[in-house]
Protein backbone atom coordinates (compact mmCIF):
# COMPACT_ATOMS: atom_id res chain seq x y z
CA UNK A 1 0.00 0.00 0.00
CA UNK A 2 2.61 2.41 1.08
CA UNK A 3 4.96 1.58 -2.32
CA UNK A 4 1.87 2.40 -4.31
CA UNK A 5 0.95 5.88 -3.01
CA UNK A 6 4.55 6.60 -3.14
CA UNK A 7 4.35 5.36 -6.69
CA UNK A 8 1.21 7.38 -7.46
CA UNK A 9 2.88 10.87 -5.71
CA UNK A 10 6.18 10.19 -7.78
CA UNK A 11 3.91 10.08 -11.23
CA UNK A 12 2.00 13.22 -9.92
CA UNK A 13 4.70 14.96 -9.41
CA UNK A 14 6.66 14.16 -12.66
CA UNK A 15 3.29 14.59 -14.19
CA UNK A 16 2.92 18.50 -12.52
CA UNK A 17 7.26 18.98 -13.45
CA UNK A 18 5.91 18.14 -17.00
CA UNK A 19 2.66 20.17 -17.20
CA UNK A 20 4.18 23.41 -15.31
CA UNK A 21 7.35 23.06 -17.96
CA UNK A 22 8.13 26.21 -18.93
CA UNK A 23 10.23 26.34 -21.58
CA UNK A 24 12.57 29.16 -23.08
CA UNK A 25 12.30 30.00 -26.78
CA UNK A 26 14.00 33.33 -27.62
CA UNK A 27 16.20 36.04 -26.11
CA UNK A 28 17.11 39.29 -26.01
CA UNK A 29 20.01 41.19 -23.70
CA UNK A 30 20.41 44.82 -24.38
CA UNK A 31 23.46 46.01 -21.57
CA UNK A 32 25.12 49.32 -21.37
CA UNK A 33 29.20 49.25 -21.70
CA UNK A 34 31.68 48.99 -19.06
CA UNK A 35 33.75 51.34 -17.03
CA UNK A 36 35.32 53.79 -18.85
CA UNK A 37 37.30 56.94 -18.88
CA UNK A 38 35.17 60.44 -19.08
CA UNK A 39 34.13 61.31 -22.35
CA UNK A 40 35.75 65.19 -21.99
CA UNK A 41 37.14 67.28 -19.41
CA UNK A 42 35.84 70.61 -18.50
CA UNK A 43 38.29 73.66 -19.21
CA UNK A 44 39.62 74.04 -15.84
CA UNK A 45 39.94 70.03 -14.80
CA UNK A 46 43.47 69.25 -13.89
CA UNK A 47 43.13 65.61 -15.47
CA UNK A 48 43.49 66.18 -19.26
CA UNK A 49 42.95 63.07 -21.74
CA UNK A 50 46.79 62.42 -21.22
CA UNK A 51 45.91 61.72 -17.88
CA UNK A 52 43.89 58.30 -18.95
CA UNK A 53 45.75 55.29 -20.34
CA UNK A 54 43.63 55.17 -23.92
CA UNK A 55 42.14 58.90 -23.91
CA UNK A 56 38.72 60.06 -23.17
CA UNK A 57 35.77 57.38 -23.90
CA UNK A 58 37.68 54.03 -23.73
CA UNK A 59 36.80 51.23 -21.84
CA UNK A 60 38.74 50.38 -18.69
CA UNK A 61 40.26 47.07 -17.91
CA UNK A 62 37.47 47.14 -14.97
CA UNK A 63 35.45 47.38 -17.55
CA UNK A 64 36.87 44.58 -19.13
CA UNK A 65 36.27 42.45 -16.27
CA UNK A 66 33.24 43.78 -15.69
CA UNK A 67 31.73 42.45 -18.75
CA UNK A 68 33.73 39.24 -18.69
CA UNK A 69 32.02 38.52 -15.21
CA UNK A 70 28.51 39.29 -16.82
CA UNK A 71 29.39 37.10 -19.73
CA UNK A 72 29.79 34.15 -17.03
CA UNK A 73 26.61 35.09 -15.51
CA UNK A 74 24.79 35.08 -18.92
CA UNK A 75 26.68 31.37 -19.56
CA UNK A 76 25.44 29.82 -16.19
CA UNK A 77 21.95 31.30 -16.81
CA UNK A 78 21.13 29.96 -20.09
CA UNK A 79 23.19 26.82 -19.80
CA UNK A 80 21.66 23.95 -21.95
CA UNK A 81 19.61 26.76 -23.90
CA UNK A 82 22.89 27.88 -25.69
CA UNK A 83 25.15 25.44 -26.93
CA UNK A 84 28.31 25.19 -25.03
CA UNK A 85 30.70 25.98 -27.68
CA UNK A 86 29.50 28.87 -30.33
CA UNK A 87 26.93 28.50 -32.69
CA UNK A 88 26.67 31.38 -35.35
CA UNK A 89 22.91 30.52 -35.91
CA UNK A 90 21.82 30.85 -32.42
CA UNK A 91 23.48 34.35 -31.53
CA UNK A 92 23.46 38.24 -33.16
CA UNK A 93 25.70 40.54 -31.55
CA UNK A 94 25.23 43.79 -32.63
CA UNK A 95 27.23 47.15 -30.70
CA UNK A 96 27.16 50.93 -31.41
CA UNK A 97 29.94 51.89 -33.58
CA UNK A 98 32.10 53.57 -30.60
CA UNK A 99 35.10 51.69 -29.16
CA UNK A 100 34.44 50.99 -25.66
CA UNK A 101 30.50 49.05 -26.31
CA UNK A 102 32.50 47.09 -29.21
CA UNK A 103 34.93 46.17 -26.53
CA UNK A 104 32.79 45.61 -23.99
CA UNK A 105 30.48 42.67 -26.61
CA UNK A 106 33.97 41.44 -27.18
CA UNK A 107 34.82 41.18 -23.35
CA UNK A 108 31.57 39.37 -22.60
CA UNK A 109 31.88 37.06 -25.59
CA UNK A 110 34.84 35.89 -23.84
CA UNK A 111 32.71 34.91 -20.86
CA UNK A 112 29.72 33.61 -22.39
CA UNK A 113 31.72 31.51 -24.86
CA UNK A 114 34.72 29.61 -23.93
CA UNK A 115 36.07 27.99 -26.56
CA UNK A 116 35.52 24.09 -26.26
CA UNK A 117 37.18 21.34 -28.24
CA UNK A 118 37.73 21.88 -32.11
CA UNK A 119 36.94 26.08 -31.87
CA UNK A 120 40.47 26.09 -29.42
CA UNK A 121 43.21 27.56 -31.84
CA UNK A 122 45.32 27.76 -28.99
CA UNK A 123 45.96 25.54 -26.20
CA UNK A 124 47.42 28.79 -23.99
CA UNK A 125 44.71 31.21 -25.10
CA UNK A 126 40.80 30.93 -23.73
CA UNK A 127 39.48 33.09 -26.10
CA UNK A 128 38.28 32.51 -29.61
CA UNK A 129 36.99 35.39 -31.93
CA UNK A 130 33.10 35.85 -32.14
CA UNK A 131 31.74 38.72 -34.77
CA UNK A 132 30.21 41.89 -33.61
CA UNK A 133 27.59 43.41 -36.08
CA UNK A 134 28.05 47.28 -36.21
CA UNK A 135 26.81 50.08 -38.57
CA UNK A 136 28.60 54.05 -38.63
CA UNK A 137 27.42 55.89 -36.35
CA UNK A 138 26.12 58.38 -38.20
CA UNK A 139 23.80 55.68 -39.75
CA UNK A 140 22.83 54.38 -36.44
CA UNK A 141 19.05 54.95 -35.65
CA UNK A 142 18.62 51.69 -33.42
CA UNK A 143 20.58 51.69 -30.38
CA UNK A 144 21.79 55.25 -30.01
CA UNK A 145 19.51 57.83 -28.41
CA UNK A 146 18.64 60.72 -28.77
CA UNK A 147 17.99 59.60 -32.46
CA UNK A 148 19.20 62.68 -34.66
CA UNK A 149 17.41 64.05 -37.32
CA UNK A 150 13.72 64.19 -36.23
CA UNK A 151 12.42 67.83 -35.96
CA UNK A 152 9.48 66.88 -33.74
CA UNK A 153 11.39 65.91 -31.25
CA UNK A 154 13.12 68.69 -31.43
CA UNK A 155 10.20 70.71 -30.69
CA UNK A 156 9.02 68.80 -27.48
CA UNK A 157 12.72 69.25 -26.26
CA UNK A 158 11.89 73.06 -26.76
CA UNK A 159 8.57 72.20 -25.36
CA UNK A 160 9.81 70.38 -22.74
CA UNK A 161 12.32 73.38 -21.23
CA UNK A 162 9.40 75.87 -21.06
CA UNK A 163 7.71 73.25 -18.91
CA UNK A 164 6.69 74.05 -15.11
CA UNK A 165 8.92 71.14 -13.81
CA UNK A 166 11.27 72.38 -15.63
CA UNK A 167 11.75 76.05 -14.87
CA UNK A 168 11.06 74.80 -11.59
CA UNK A 169 14.40 72.78 -11.27
CA UNK A 170 16.16 75.30 -12.91
CA UNK A 171 14.92 77.89 -10.30
CA UNK A 172 15.59 75.15 -7.55
CA UNK A 173 19.44 74.23 -8.64
CA UNK A 174 20.21 78.06 -9.81
CA UNK A 175 22.80 78.82 -7.45
CA UNK A 176 24.54 74.92 -7.74
CA UNK A 177 24.15 75.76 -12.16
CA UNK A 178 26.35 79.35 -11.20
CA UNK A 179 28.70 77.20 -9.47
CA UNK A 180 29.66 74.89 -11.76
CA UNK A 181 29.98 77.20 -14.77
CA UNK A 182 32.01 79.61 -12.36
CA UNK A 183 34.34 76.49 -10.93
CA UNK A 184 34.72 74.76 -14.25
CA UNK A 185 34.89 77.31 -17.01
CA UNK A 186 32.55 76.42 -19.01
CA UNK A 187 30.87 79.59 -20.68
CA UNK A 188 27.13 77.81 -21.02
CA UNK A 189 25.87 75.23 -18.10
CA UNK A 190 22.33 74.19 -17.73
CA UNK A 191 20.65 71.09 -16.53
CA UNK A 192 20.94 69.28 -19.86
CA UNK A 193 24.87 70.05 -20.27
CA UNK A 194 25.43 69.78 -16.65
CA UNK A 195 25.47 65.64 -16.98
CA UNK A 196 29.18 66.13 -18.21
CA UNK A 197 30.80 67.79 -15.19
CA UNK A 198 29.50 65.27 -12.92
CA UNK A 199 30.48 62.23 -15.79
CA UNK A 200 34.01 63.88 -15.19
CA UNK A 201 33.89 63.94 -11.78
CA UNK A 202 32.55 60.47 -11.23
CA UNK A 203 35.04 58.74 -13.28
CA UNK A 204 37.85 60.14 -11.70
CA UNK A 205 36.65 59.44 -8.37
CA UNK A 206 36.37 56.02 -9.78
CA UNK A 207 39.85 55.41 -10.54
CA UNK A 208 40.99 57.47 -7.47
CA UNK A 209 41.93 61.19 -8.96
CA UNK A 210 41.76 63.95 -6.48
CA UNK A 211 38.25 66.10 -6.60
CA UNK A 212 39.12 69.72 -6.74
CA UNK A 213 38.13 71.15 -3.22
CA UNK A 214 34.88 72.94 -4.80
CA UNK A 215 33.50 69.35 -4.97
CA UNK A 216 31.95 69.06 -1.59
CA UNK A 217 29.21 65.57 -1.15
CA UNK A 218 26.65 67.78 -1.03
CA UNK A 219 27.44 69.37 -4.59
CA UNK A 220 27.96 65.75 -6.33
CA UNK A 221 24.33 64.98 -4.92
CA UNK A 222 22.67 67.91 -6.45
CA UNK A 223 25.02 67.06 -9.71
CA UNK A 224 23.65 63.57 -9.37
CA UNK A 225 19.70 64.45 -9.12
CA UNK A 226 20.25 66.98 -12.11
CA UNK A 227 22.02 64.50 -14.27
CA UNK A 228 19.57 62.02 -13.44
CA UNK A 229 16.80 64.50 -14.23
CA UNK A 230 18.70 64.88 -17.70
CA UNK A 231 17.69 61.49 -18.32
CA UNK A 232 13.88 62.03 -17.31
CA UNK A 233 14.20 65.11 -20.00
CA UNK A 234 14.98 63.28 -22.64
CA UNK A 235 12.56 60.72 -22.69
CA UNK A 236 9.70 61.61 -19.92
CA UNK A 237 9.11 64.46 -17.70
CA UNK A 238 6.78 66.17 -20.94
CA UNK A 239 4.35 64.42 -23.58
CA UNK A 240 6.20 61.03 -22.58
CA UNK A 241 4.11 59.00 -25.41
CA UNK A 242 5.18 60.90 -27.92
CA UNK A 243 8.97 60.91 -27.09
CA UNK A 244 8.67 57.41 -26.88
CA UNK A 245 7.57 56.80 -30.07
CA UNK A 246 10.45 59.07 -31.65
CA UNK A 247 13.01 57.53 -29.48
CA UNK A 248 13.58 54.36 -27.15
CA UNK A 249 9.67 53.09 -29.34
CA UNK A 250 12.02 52.88 -31.83
CA UNK A 251 13.80 49.98 -30.67
CA UNK A 252 11.23 48.23 -28.71
CA UNK A 253 9.44 47.90 -32.12
CA UNK A 254 13.03 46.19 -33.08
CA UNK A 255 12.64 43.51 -30.34
CA UNK A 256 8.85 43.33 -30.53
CA UNK A 257 9.33 42.24 -34.02
CA UNK A 258 12.03 39.72 -33.39
CA UNK A 259 9.53 38.15 -30.34
CA UNK A 260 6.80 37.67 -32.56
CA UNK A 261 8.58 36.38 -35.33
CA UNK A 262 10.44 33.62 -32.80
CA UNK A 263 6.17 32.49 -31.53
CA UNK A 264 5.62 31.63 -35.36
CA UNK A 265 5.82 27.69 -35.92
CA UNK A 266 6.22 28.04 -39.53
CA UNK A 267 9.79 29.76 -38.39
CA UNK A 268 13.17 28.58 -40.25
CA UNK A 269 14.62 31.09 -37.35
CA UNK A 270 17.23 29.41 -35.81
CA UNK A 271 18.44 32.26 -33.49
CA UNK A 272 17.95 32.16 -29.96
CA UNK A 273 19.43 35.04 -28.53
CA UNK A 274 19.87 38.59 -29.58
CA UNK A 275 22.50 40.89 -28.05
CA UNK A 276 22.97 44.11 -28.21
CA UNK A 277 25.69 46.27 -26.86
CA UNK A 278 25.15 50.08 -26.20
CA UNK A 279 24.97 52.96 -23.35
CA UNK A 280 22.93 54.08 -20.75
CA UNK A 281 20.88 56.30 -22.63
CA UNK A 282 20.04 53.47 -24.72
CA UNK A 283 18.36 51.61 -21.35
CA UNK A 284 16.71 54.71 -20.65
CA UNK A 285 14.93 55.24 -23.95
CA UNK A 286 14.21 51.48 -24.40
CA UNK A 287 12.56 51.53 -20.36
CA UNK A 288 10.85 54.42 -20.77
CA UNK A 289 8.55 53.16 -23.93
CA UNK A 290 8.05 50.21 -21.29
CA UNK A 291 7.06 52.26 -18.60
CA UNK A 292 9.70 50.48 -16.19
CA UNK A 293 12.46 53.32 -15.85
CA UNK A 294 13.69 53.75 -12.28
CA UNK A 295 14.46 57.55 -12.66
CA UNK A 296 18.40 56.64 -12.70
CA UNK A 297 20.96 56.28 -15.19
CA UNK A 298 21.66 52.52 -15.37
CA UNK A 299 25.21 51.56 -13.80
CA UNK A 300 28.33 50.58 -16.01
CA UNK A 301 27.30 46.91 -17.38
CA UNK A 302 23.77 47.14 -16.56
CA UNK A 303 21.21 44.98 -18.58
CA UNK A 304 17.72 44.49 -19.48
CA UNK A 305 16.41 41.05 -20.80
CA UNK A 306 13.51 39.92 -22.86
CA UNK A 307 12.74 36.19 -22.57
CA UNK A 308 10.17 34.15 -24.35
CA UNK A 309 8.81 31.59 -23.09
CA UNK A 310 6.03 28.68 -24.66
CA UNK A 311 3.72 27.33 -22.03
CA UNK A 312 2.74 23.80 -21.62
CA UNK A 313 -0.59 24.91 -23.18
CA UNK A 314 1.12 26.32 -26.26
CA UNK A 315 0.70 29.59 -25.45
CA UNK A 316 3.88 32.27 -24.95
CA UNK A 317 4.71 34.53 -22.38
CA UNK A 318 6.99 37.46 -22.43
CA UNK A 319 9.05 37.99 -18.84
CA UNK A 320 11.86 40.90 -18.36
CA UNK A 321 14.51 40.77 -16.14
CA UNK A 322 17.23 43.93 -15.00
CA UNK A 323 20.49 43.98 -13.26
CA UNK A 324 21.08 47.23 -12.33
CA UNK A 325 24.43 47.15 -10.25
CA UNK A 326 27.30 44.51 -11.21
CA UNK A 327 27.70 43.13 -7.42
CA UNK A 328 23.70 42.11 -7.85
CA UNK A 329 21.59 39.64 -9.76
CA UNK A 330 19.30 39.60 -12.02
CA UNK A 331 15.66 40.82 -10.67
CA UNK A 332 11.52 40.33 -12.81
CA UNK A 333 10.44 43.72 -13.77
CA UNK A 334 6.89 43.62 -14.65
CA UNK A 335 5.49 45.68 -17.82
CA UNK A 336 2.54 47.90 -16.49
CA UNK A 337 -0.59 46.24 -17.10
CA UNK A 338 0.01 43.15 -17.41
CA UNK A 339 1.84 39.97 -15.20
CA UNK A 340 5.23 38.78 -14.58
CA UNK A 341 4.86 36.83 -17.41
CA UNK A 342 2.79 38.34 -19.56
CA UNK A 343 0.40 36.77 -22.43
CA UNK A 344 2.78 37.54 -25.55
CA UNK A 345 -0.18 38.93 -27.28
CA UNK A 346 -0.97 41.46 -24.36
CA UNK A 347 2.77 42.48 -24.55
CA UNK A 348 2.11 43.49 -27.75
CA UNK A 349 -1.12 45.53 -27.34
CA UNK A 350 0.67 47.57 -24.58
CA UNK A 351 3.13 48.40 -26.25
CA UNK A 352 2.05 49.10 -29.21
CA UNK A 353 1.06 52.48 -28.55
CA UNK A 354 4.45 53.28 -27.64
CA UNK A 355 5.89 51.99 -31.16
CA UNK A 356 6.20 54.43 -34.14
CA UNK A 357 4.07 53.13 -37.42
CA UNK A 358 6.27 55.40 -39.70
CA UNK A 359 8.95 57.06 -37.80
CA UNK A 360 10.07 59.33 -40.42
CA UNK A 361 6.26 60.80 -41.40
CA UNK A 362 5.96 61.52 -37.17
CA UNK A 363 9.32 62.98 -37.20
CA UNK A 364 8.01 65.65 -39.73
CA UNK A 365 6.92 69.19 -37.55
CA UNK A 366 3.49 69.71 -37.54
CA UNK A 367 3.80 73.69 -38.03
CA UNK A 368 5.76 72.86 -41.67
CA UNK A 369 2.14 71.40 -42.74
CA UNK A 370 0.86 74.36 -42.71
CA UNK A 371 3.73 76.24 -43.52
CA UNK A 372 3.45 74.41 -46.98
CA UNK A 373 -0.03 75.35 -47.59
CA UNK A 374 0.41 78.60 -46.65
CA UNK A 375 3.31 78.56 -49.49
CA UNK A 376 1.29 76.89 -51.58
CA UNK A 377 -1.67 79.37 -50.87
CA UNK A 378 0.30 82.52 -51.40
CA UNK A 379 1.42 81.02 -54.70
CA UNK A 380 -2.11 80.57 -56.11
CA UNK A 381 -2.95 83.90 -54.50
CA UNK A 382 0.29 85.37 -56.09
CA UNK A 383 -0.57 83.63 -59.64
CA UNK A 384 -4.09 85.46 -59.69
CA UNK A 385 -2.73 88.82 -59.33
CA UNK A 386 -0.51 88.20 -61.76
CA UNK A 387 -3.18 87.65 -64.38
CA UNK A 388 -5.63 89.97 -62.97
CA UNK A 389 -2.20 92.87 -63.90
CA UNK A 390 -1.81 91.23 -67.11
CA UNK A 391 -6.04 91.43 -67.78
CA UNK A 392 -5.80 95.09 -66.44
CA UNK A 393 -2.70 95.69 -68.28
CA UNK A 394 -4.65 94.09 -71.88
CA UNK A 395 -7.61 96.31 -71.11
CA UNK A 396 -5.61 99.48 -71.27
CA UNK A 397 -3.71 98.76 -74.30
CA UNK A 398 -6.96 98.03 -75.68
CA UNK A 399 -8.12 101.30 -74.77
CA UNK A 400 -5.21 103.00 -75.75
CA UNK A 401 -4.95 101.49 -79.20
CA UNK A 402 -8.67 102.75 -79.52
CA UNK A 403 -7.43 105.90 -78.47
CA UNK A 404 -4.72 106.36 -80.54
CA UNK A 405 -7.17 105.24 -83.72
CA UNK A 406 -9.60 107.88 -82.90
CA UNK A 407 -7.31 110.75 -82.82
CA UNK A 408 -5.45 109.55 -85.94
CA UNK A 409 -8.77 109.86 -88.59
CA UNK A 410 -9.47 113.20 -86.86
CA UNK A 411 -6.35 114.14 -87.93
CA UNK A 412 -6.87 113.13 -91.29
CA UNK A 413 -10.19 114.61 -91.02
CA UNK A 414 -8.78 118.21 -90.41
CA UNK A 415 -6.26 117.73 -93.18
Amino acid sequence: MDSTVVRLLFMFLLLGEVIGDRRLKYVTVLYRHGDRSPVKAYPTDKYKESAWPQGFGQLSQEGMRQHFELGLLLRQRYQGFLNDTYDRHEIYVRSTDVDRTLMSAEANLAGLYPPNGSQVFDPKLKWQPIPVHTVPQEEERLLSFPIPGCPRYEVLMNETERSEIFINMTNQYEDLIKLVQEKTGLKNTNIESVWSVHDTLFCEAKHNMTAPDWVTPEVMDGLTTLKDFGFRILFEVYKQKEKSRLQGGVLLGSIVKNISESTNPNSSQRRKMMMLSAHDTTIVALQSSLGVFNGQQPPYASCHIFELYLEDNGSFTVAMFYRNDTTSVLYQITLPGCDLFCPVEDFMRITKPFIPENWEAECMVESSTKDTKVIIGLAVCGTLLILVILLLLALLCRQQERSDGYSHIHSESES
